[in-house]
């Protein structure tokens, strides 16, 4: 009896230690998230014992699967067809060939699709279930059926490798991310005024001078004056590379678009051949960012030298499409050009405008004579589209809405929702960017059919792409940091049916996700615990609201400027404001604080919760806070204009009129304009203060290179029961500067009235 109770206790431990040591699958939280997913019982147990088996046609996959797995887990998966398997099964009943059904049971790994596409999507949802690390070799993989297929067909990301320069092995790093969301278009900006990037044997000089510029901009391009490194930056992929990266592409499914810019952002190359200018002037690759002048002129040689180049492009790149580009080519040249205006009266053009629809009308017969299809930015609508061509409208969803109703195709980028240069965030010590603001949750929310199109028009919109311009982006990580995770929003945009999207969901999928992303060492923001904040108001009272966007956290403030800890008072519901003050929050998991610190100041100023009417209505883009926003107590950002704190108009002047509720004694008004000359914004020249007593004042306000412009107004202290500030825009932007001849744009801020 005394050996079989040792045995027992043996036996019993045994028991115990094993299932300590059995591996705990983690919960499925794959993103983009699958049309359909069904949690079944049990779990396959991922080790050296398990076999691939696989048909032909999925050989590529299933190495790429078996190389992945002994290159992240340290798993060498056999051929043996015994035991434990993984199958590549060939379904030809998934018409869609980008479908795929992930089967898990726990003998066996079934990956359905009626192509390499579609298992390969396959195997990017499978590598989301297992978890992101493990010690042994060894994992379990929570058994399921997934049925899954994209919305979209065309599902793509940019990147402008023109302004500033990466490496090849970031870029297969770069393909890398795409794929493992299912994105399947790498649309690659190979030319721009500040250099040219792909090695073209026909014309050296495009790798001696134009894919290099003598320096760079420092800082933002508003920035006043501009300054430079001094440092002589560049370099090009060479044709050997980019086949290499086109082959690593087209083993992840993914298909890489070339952008070779014309008839604009061409200024690199006419530094390498100026006879392909207007005038024949030796000019230098660009050193700062913008629109320039100096455009291709339409003359045969162009015609010659561009179709050689393609030529050349043509016989790297095996995919559908070539992208011409098309935008932002200022017509100043061609106005100016003897040829140009000889050329646009021979075939009978009406103006320069529909100059550039011939000369892309030209490039889209030699592209298509090449057995490609041309895509452009919207602009290639002006003047006519060209027959064949595809439309990517990044201006808004006009250009979309105009080209579908031709049935022409288009891909949907507009600046809105899916540029990733702008910021992700308002917080103060966000890394610079060029503008804009682009929240994680607007890009989840996009809808890529614009309401305007009927179901047939619909069927036009190939999908959607998020665009990556570099200016403010000089490394790796910042291109990571700005891409991540709005590109794993985009991802669901494409991908998922919009009855499985809840952004609440994605959220909760995402935390997860970024796990994944530091395992793989890829940067990325995460601004999930941020606070936001707002102004609530009652008839005679003024509060703030604090919310977090992850629920279950506590958030603790202070009213004085100083940084929360976990002994700040407890938000509980809205704080009472009774004067100007600093409030500064934070999200904290117990005693540890988790997100940036949120920093608000709320003034108190006898303006707030007034009346106030527009003589005309801000500009959409630039107008979605309302026109209260200008008497809410919160500045806008001193850096940025995107922010909902600052009204945009596009107008010659405007007229804003303050009601007060009762007679009120006031002395003074201050406000704010925006000053960015290279963003077509200027202050106003002038503009007048009017009161209902009478009262009038002209401001005159002075040149200055400030990005924000303060103007105060002292006024001899009187009640009031009305105030009126009319603004005198500043009008057409002179010659010289960015969007020349363009009306300059009125950016205004809190009007503070003490």
């Amino acid at each position: 009896m005394k050996i079989s109770y040792h045995y027992l206790v043996f036996f019993v431990l045994l028991l115990i230690n094993c299932h300590k040591n059995i591996p705990k699958p983690i919960t499925p939280e794959i993103i983009p998230i699958p049309v359909s997913q069904t949690i079944t019982e049990g779990t396959f147990i991922l080790n050296n014992a398990v076999s691939v088996n696989y048909q032909d046609e999925f050989k590529s996959v299933a190495n790429y699967f078996s190389e992945y797995i002994e290159k992240q887990y340290d798993i060498t998966l056999t051929t043996a067809k015994t035991g434990a398997k993984i199958q590549f099964l060939k379904d030809d009943t998934l018409k869609n060939e980008e479908a795929y059904i992930l089967t898990i049971t726990p003998k066996e790994i079934i990956i359905s699709a009626s192509s390499a596409k579609g298992a390969f999507y396959g195997v990017q949802s499978l590598l989301q279930l297992m978890p992101v690390a493990t010690n042994s070799k060894s994992m379990a993989i929570q058994c399921l059926e997934i049925k899954d297929s994209p919305r979209f067909v065309y599902r793509g990301m940019h990147l402008d490798v023109a302004r500033h320069f990466f490496s090849v092995d970031f870029i297969k790093k770069y393909i890398d991310m795409l794929a493992m969301l299912k994105m399947n278009t790498f649309h690659w900006h190979l030319t721009e005024d500040q250099g040219w990037r792909i090695e073209i044997k026909k014309y050296p000089k495009l790798q001696e001078v134009a894919a290099y510029r003598k320096e760079t901009l420092i800082g933002h391009y508003s920035d006043q004056p501009h300054q430079f490194d001094g440092k002589r930056y560049g370099g090009y992929y060479t044709q050997e590379e980019i086949r290499e990266v086109v082959t690593y592409a087209a083993e992840r499914q993914v298909t890489i678009i070339p952008e070779i810019e014309m008839p604009g952002h061409s200024q690199a190359a006419i530094a390498a051949y100026p006879e392909l200018g207007c005038t024949g002037d030796t000019i230098e690759v660009a050193t700062k960012w913008g629109v320039f002048e100096d455009i291709y002129c339409p003359k045969e040689t162009t015609f010659q030298f561009l179709e050689d180049v393609i030529d050349e492009v043509v016989s790297l790149f095996p995919g559908k499409y070539i992208h011409i580009g098309g935008d932002e080519a200022p017509k100043k040249r061609w106005r100016n050009c003897a040829h140009c205006q000889q050329l646009i009266k021979e075939k009978g053009l009406k103006d320069e405008h529909e100059l550039q629809s011939y000369f892309i009308t030209r490039m889209e017969q030699y592209i298509n004579s090449k057995g490609k299809q041309l895509i452009g930015w919207d602009e290639i609508l002006e003047g006519g589209l060209a027959p064949n061509a595809t439309v990517m409208s990044w201006r808004g969803t006009k250009g979309a809405v105009e080209a579908a109703k031709a049935h022409h195709n288009v891909v949907l980028t507009p600046n809105s929702h899916c540029y990733f240069d702008h910021y992700q965030s308002t917080h103060e010590n966000e890394p610079l960017a060029i503008g804009g603001f682009l929240p994680l949750e607007k890009v989840y929310h996009f809808n890529p059919i614009p309401k305007e199109l009927t179901k047939e028009e619909a069927q036009y919109v190939l999908g959607a792409q998020g665009n990556v311009w570099t200016e403010y982006m000089k490394t790796p990580e910042k291109v990571e940091y700005m891409i991540f995770p709005r590109v794993a929003a985009l991802s669901e945009v494409v991908w998922s049916s919009s009855k499985q999207k809840n952004y609440d969901d994605f959220k909760k999928r995402l935390l997860s996700f970024f796990k994944r992303l530091d395992h793989l060492s890829i940067n990325h923001a995460n601004h999930l615990y941020e606070l936001r904040g707002k102004p609530l108001y009652a008839k005679d009272s003024t509060f703030y609201i604090l919310e977090a966007q992850i629920s279950g956290k506590d958030i603790r403030f202070t009213l004085d400027g100083t940084i929360p800890t976990e002994k700040s008072t407890l938000y509980t519901a809205p704080i009472p404001i009774t004067k100007s003050v600093t409030i500064k929050a934070a999200s904290f998991d117990k005693k540890e604080q988790i997100g940036a610190v949120f920093s608000k100041d709320i003034l108190k100023h006898k303006a707030i919760n007034q009346t106030i009417s527009l003589s005309v209505p801000p500009n959409p883009t630039y107008g979605k806070g309302g026109k209260e926003i200008l008497i809410n107590g919160i500045q806008g950002n001193k850096s940025r204009y995107g922010d909902k704190e600052w009204l945009g108009f596009d107008t010659d002047s405007v007229s804003i009129t303050i009601d007060f509720e009762k007679p009120t004694a006031i002395s003074s008004i201050i406000t704010r304009f925006y000053n960015s000359v290279g963003s077509w914004i200027y202050p106003p020249k002038k503009y007048t203060v009017s009161l209902n007593n009478g009262f009038t004042k002209e401001v005159v306000l002075n040149t200055t290179s400030e990005t924000t412009v303060k103007s105060r107004i002292s006024i001899p202290k009187q009640t009031v029961k009305q105030l009126n500030i009319t603004i005198s825009c500043f009008g057409k932007i002179p010659e010289g500067e960015q969007g020349a001849g363009h009306l300059a744009w009125l950016f205004i801020d809190e009007i503070i009235v003490d």
